[in-house]
């Protein structure tokens, strides 16, 4: 049970915040259909993979032979991504450096679906940029280039007025404040007066310790440290927290505030009282970007009408999705659901192609091989479970690609499958040996094997290795081939025929 306090710090007994799961589930549906403003400092993340296994001659220090590099956006771009997960259509307004990293990040989020970028370039400032260097999936060095002085008043009056458009074209306004810059000064303070001059409700992810620069705020989300750091003193327990938010309330005119409590969950405080929503996460891998996954799944909510309290739910659980993943994730609203859904459980393995190339990549981060291997899986006999254990058997994670229903009509005749692919996916992820689902709709399994890029690609034995859809694709990258051990008289055919005889 969680529980609600009143203006007076009395603990009343209340349903648990979850309880509701089918209006919750009903609520992930509105997520998609809405609009919001991102405005604040948009980042580049860059991750470098190696392998590292001697000392450098010149320092103790360990080198890193280069393997393969990825960028994504982070900040308020991760933001952005977080909310063009859930499918709301963003205008995201920051400022970037006239450098290879701005002209980097500039791609990557124009390169999203459902965002209108309005990047502003300032000549001589340095894009932001976080590189991250690992080796064996251990994290050994974050080197960071950044400038963070005030973007120049001549741009930061062009960002208030492209502030002002689309803050009037969207639903809902999002300031996500790192302190990079963009927001410095009265920035925030002025987009807040123009969003409410608008009729718009304004979410913050705040920095720092002066909150004054928030005033009139709808909603603020700072974490247990940031929310210490604005009234001075140290919160270790649930009342110290509401004390604290209400103290915020009352002294800067917010709405709301929404702390974020890392294991110990969520507390929200608004005019109704305080109310606690424990943490939803079975396992928690990586608070990388989980913040940034509340204030995007809050503000998709209210952006959809839903009420603060309904969408502080959701934020919680989207929270518990992303922290269980590794690195920084975003949760879409089959995650959601999944999460949402009392059969839980296995189902939760069966994802989208985005979704399964994302969890691959995230395994690869902490060193885990990936294997793939992929069929139709109708009526799933010992000849397929032998093939599954060998696989997995030869790498840490395998991912399943299966025929959509379609796909197998076109390669097996009107009379198949047996069984949906709903019902195909269900089964296999049932399986202890297999960790993720994917269902793809091609007559090959070549688009989603370019996604996942995995390390291992497993057939059975009756395919040579030229005949091996994906073959020389997982090679040319140093990935490797397996032909697995067929059980003799095994197949659905087979048995299709044993039960027409």
């Amino acid at each position: 049970m969680s529980f609600h306090t009143d203006a007076n710090g009395a603990d009343d007994a209340q349903p648990h915040p979850g309880a509701d799961h089918g209006a919750l589930i009903e609520a992930v549906g509105r997520l998609a259909r809405t609009s919001v403003t991102v405005i604040g400092d948009a980042m580049l993340d860059r991750y470098v993979y190696g392998t590292a296994t001697r000392i450098s001659p010149e320092a103790p220090i360990p080198v890193v032979a280069v393997e393969r590099e990825v960028a994504m956006p982070g900040g308020a771009g991760n933001v952005v991504r977080n909310l063009t997960a859930l499918g709301a259509a963003v205008a995201l307004v920051a400022a970037v450096g006239d450098d290879q990293a701005g002209s980097d990040l500039t791609a990557l989020i124009g390169g999203q679906p459902n965002v209108e970028p309005w990047l502003i370039v300032q000549g001589g400032r340095a894009t932001t940029t976080k590189t991250r260097y690992f080796a064996q999936g251990q994290q050994l060095l974050r080197a960071d280039h950044e400038d963070v002085s005030a973007i120049h008043p001549k741009l930061a009056e062009r960002l208030l007025r492209i502030a002002r458009d689309t803050i009037a074209a969207t639903s809902l306004c999002v300031l996500s404040d790192y302190a990079k810059g963009t927001l410095n000064g009265d920035i925030a303070s002025r987009i807040i007066e123009i969003a409410h001059a608008a009729g718009r409700r304004v979410v913050v992810d705040p920095k720092g310790g002066d909150y004054a620069r928030y005033a009139g705020a709808d909603v603020i989300t700072p974490n247990r440290r940031e929310l210490a750091e604005a009234v001075g003193r140290r919160l270790d327990s649930a009342e110290e927290i509401v004390a604290a938010a209400e103290e915020l309330r009352a002294r800067h005119g917010f709405g709301a505030v929404l702390a974020t409590r890392a294991e110990d969950g969520m507390t929200l405080v608004d005019a109704a009282g305080a109310v606690h929503f424990p943490a939803e996460a079975a396992e928690v891998f990586d608070v990388s970007g989980a913040g940034d996954t509340v204030v995007a799944t809050l503000a998709a909510g209210l952006a959809g009408g839903l009420d603060l309290r309904t969408a502080a739910r959701l934020a919680n659980v989207a929270a518990g999705v992303v922290v269980g993943k590794v690195g920084t994730a975003v949760a879409r609203p089959a995650d959601l659901l999944a999460a949402l859904s009392p059969q839980g459980g296995a189902l939760r393995k069966i994802v989208s192609r985005e979704a399964a190339a994302e969890q691959a990549e995230r395994w690869r981060r902490v060193g885990y091989r990936v294997g793939f291997t992929n069929g139709c899986f109708d009526l799933l006999h010992p000849g397929h479970v032998h093939l599954l254990e060998q696989a997995r058997a030869n790498c840490d994670r395998l991912v399943v690609g299966l025929n959509s229903d379609a796909s197998v009509r076109r390669l097996k005749g009107p009379s198949r499958p047996v069984q949906t692919d709903a019902a195909r996916a269900a089964v296999l992820a049932g399986l202890a040996a297999v960790d993720l689902v994917c269902v793809f709709d091609e007559d090959t399994p070549e688009e989603l094997l370019r996604a996942l890029r995995p390390d291992l690609l497993v057939k059975g034995a009756d395919y040579a290795v030229a005949n091996v859809v994906g073959a020389e694709f997982v090679a040319s990258y140093g990935g490797r081939v397996l032909l697995a051990e067929l059980l003799d008289g095994q197949s659905t055919t087979a048995t299709l025929g044993r039960l027409r005889g």
